[in-house]
C-alpha cells in the first residue's frame, strides 16, 4: 500500500468502494487523515463497515467540512449528469479527485526516482499494459503493474527509487487526475465508446487527450488517429518528444509494424526491429500495433532490442483477449470476451478466417456498424443475449445467423458446425462486440462460462497462449 500524507489532518470524503475506492480509504487513513466513506449499495456499505472504515450517509453532510472528495472512477462525473456528491463538493467548492490523482501527489511528495509508465485508449490498453510490464520486468527491472489492469494503483508497493510503476489507465480516471505527469505513456486509439458517461466523441477524445509526459518523458500516439485528434492535441504531440506507432505505415520517429515484424526508426533510418512471427498471444494487426507501442516505451525506459525480442516470444498474453483455449480436432476455440464493442471485436475478425462467431450481450451504440469489410470471414453467426434480436436484422441476407439465446446453444452449435468444416484452421470465436450485463455480471464471468463450456466438449484439449497442447 502507497500512504497518502498530503490530506494528513483532515476529513476526507470516499465515494465508491469498490476495489479502488477501499484502497483509498486504506491509503489515506494510513497517511494520517480522517476518512468517511459512503457507496449507493448496501451490500459495499456493509463490506466497508467490516473492514473497520466509517460510513456515513454523505447525503446528508456538510461538505464545507471535507478537504477533498475522492471519487471512485466508476461514479459519473459528468454525464449522464453528476453524481448528487459530486453536486455537492461543487457547491462547498472543494475539488473532486480520484485515488489515481492522489498516487501522483503522493509520488511529487515523496520526491522518488521510481518510474510512472502510462497506457490508455480506447481498445488494446490491457494487453499494452500488461505486455509493457512483462518486458520491462524481463529485461530485469522492478516493476509493479496495476490501475484499471489488477492492482488499485494506492495498494501498489510503495515508492522505491528502483520500481517502475505501469499502469493501464480508463477515461473515468484521467478525468479524476489533472496532476497526471507520467514518465512515458502511450495513446493508443480514440473510437466512439463510454459516450454515455462522456457525452460526446470529442469530450471522450479530449480527455485521453490530456495525458501528458513529463519533460524527460515521451508521449506516444498511433499515427492513424493522430491527424483526426483536435489541434491542441497535435499541438501537445510537437511540443513533446513524440514517437509514433504504427501499422503498415512507417514513421519517421519511432516503431512500426508490417508482417508480423517491429520495426523501430529514429530520424528516417531502421534502428532495430523483432519478430512477431509464432507468438499466438500477439496475432493480428491489432496486436502488432499494441506490441509496437509496449515495444517503444520500454525502449523509453532503457530496454535493449535483443531484451524486448526475448520478452515477446514470453508473453502469454492476457485471458478473455484473443485467448486460445482448446482445440478439438482442426477446430481452435478462441475467448475474445473482452471485445465489449465493435471496434474491438473487428481486431479478432480480422485475425482469423473461417469463422464461427458467438456475438451479442448488451449492445453499444452503432452495434455491429463497421464490421461490414469482415463479414465474408464469417462462416456462420450465433446470436445471444438481449442484442440477437437486433443483430439478426442488422446482419440481414448478409451472414448467415441464427439466434441461439444462450453462451451455452451457441457454443454447442458452433462446435457441431466448425467440425464439418474443411478448413485447415475453423475457429469458433466469442468475440461478443457487447457488453455482457445482460446475462453476466463481467466480460471475465462470460469468458469464463465460454472456457467451461468448451472444456466440456467431447475431444476438446487446452492450449496455451502459444497454441500449443497445455
Amino acid at each position: 500500500m502507497i500512504p497518502v500524507t498530503i490530506f494528513a489532518g483532515c476529513d476526507v470524503a470516499v465515494v465508491g468502494l469498490g476495489l479502488s475506492g477501499l484502497a483509498t480509504a486504506r491509503a489515506l487513513e494510513s497517511g494520517g487523515a480522517t476518512v468517511v466513506v459512503w457507496d449507493d449499495t448496501d451490500a459495499a456499505r456493509a463490506e466497508a463497515a467490516a473492514a473497520g472504515l466509517t460510513v456515513a450517509d454523505l447525503a446528508s453532510a456538510d461538505f464545507t467540512s471535507f478537504a477533498a472528495l475522492v471519487l471512485a472512477p466508476g461514479i459519473p462525473l459528468t454525464h449522464p449528469e453528476p453524481h448528487w456528491s459530486v453536486v455537492k463538493a461543487r457547491a462547498a467548492g472543494i475539488e473532486v479527485v480520484g485515488d489515481v490523482e492522489l498516487f501522483f501527489r503522493a509520488r511529487a511528495k515523496a520526491d522518488t526516482k521510481a518510474k510512472v509508465v502510462v497506457i490508455t485508449g480506447t481498445n488494446g490498453k490491457s494487453t499494452t499494459t500488461a505486455l509493457t510490464a512483462h518486458l520491462l520486468s524481463a529485461s530485469g527491472k522492478r516493476v509493479a503493474l496495476g490501475g484499471n489492469i489488477g492492482t488499485a494503483v494506492l495498494d501498489l508497493e510503495p515508492f522505491a527509487d528502483d520500481l517502475t510503476y505501469v499502469l493501464e489507465l480508463s477515461s473515468f480516471q484521467i478525468d479524476l487526475t489533472p496532476s497526471l505527469k507520467p514518465d512515458a505513456a502511450a495513446l493508443l486509439n480514440i473510437t466512439p465508446d463510454h459516450l454515455d458517461r462522456h457525452g460526446t466523441l470529442a469530450d471522450y477524445a479530449r480527455i485521453n487527450a490530456s495525458l501528458r509526459a513529463a519533460r524527460r518523458g515521451r508521449h506516444r500516439c498511433d499515427r492513424r488517429r493522430r491527424r483526426s485528434l483536435p489541434r491542441h492535441r497535435r499541438d501537445l504531440a510537437r511540443s513533446l518528444r513524440v514517437k509514433h506507432i504504427a501499422v503498415g505505415q512507417p514513421v519517421q520517429n519511432g516503431v512500426w509494424a508490417a508482417d508480423a515484424v517491429l520495426v523501430e526508426m529514429d530520424g528516417g533510418q531502421e534502428v532495430a526491429r523483432a519478430e512477431l512471427a509464432g507468438i499466438a498471444s500477439l496475432r493480428g494487426a491489432h496486436n502488432w500495433q499494441n506490441a509496437a507501442a509496449a515495444y517503444a516505451v520500454a525502449r523509453a525506459q532503457g530496454v535493449s532490442a535483443a531484451e524486448i525480442q526475448q520478452g515477446l516470444r514470453s508473453f502469454a498474453g492476457l485471458a478473455h483477449r484473443m485467448e486460445q483455449v482448446a482445440r478439438a480436432g482442426a477446430v481452435l476455440f478462441v475467448n475474445d470476451s473482452k471485445a465489449t464493442n465493435a471496434d474491438a471485436a473487428g481486431k479478432a475478425l480480422a485475425s482469423f478466417d473461417d469463422i464461427y462467431w458467438i456475438v451479442g450481450g448488451k449492445a453499444k451504440a452503432g452495434g455491429l456498424d463497421g464490421l461490414e469489410p469482415f463479414y465474408p470471414k464469417i462462416a456462420r453467426a450465433y446470436l445471444i443475449g438481449e442484442a440477437a434480436g437486433a443483430f439478426a436484422a442488422q446482419l440481414g441476407d448478409a451472414v448467415d445467423h441464427v439466434e441461439c439465446g444462450t453462451l451455452e446453444r451457441a457454443v454447442a452449435e458452433a462446435a457441431a458446425d466448425a467440425a464439418r468444416s474443411e478448413s485447415a484452421e475453423p475457429v469458433v470465436l466469442l468475440s461478443p462486440a457487447c457488453a455482457s450485463y445482460d446475462q453476466f455480471a463481467n466480460f471475465a464471468k462470460r469468458g469464463d462460462a465460454f472456457r467451461d463450456i468448451v472444456m466440456g466438449l467431447d475431444g476438446a484439449t487446452r492450449v496455451s497462449q502459444q497454441g500449443r497442447a497445455a
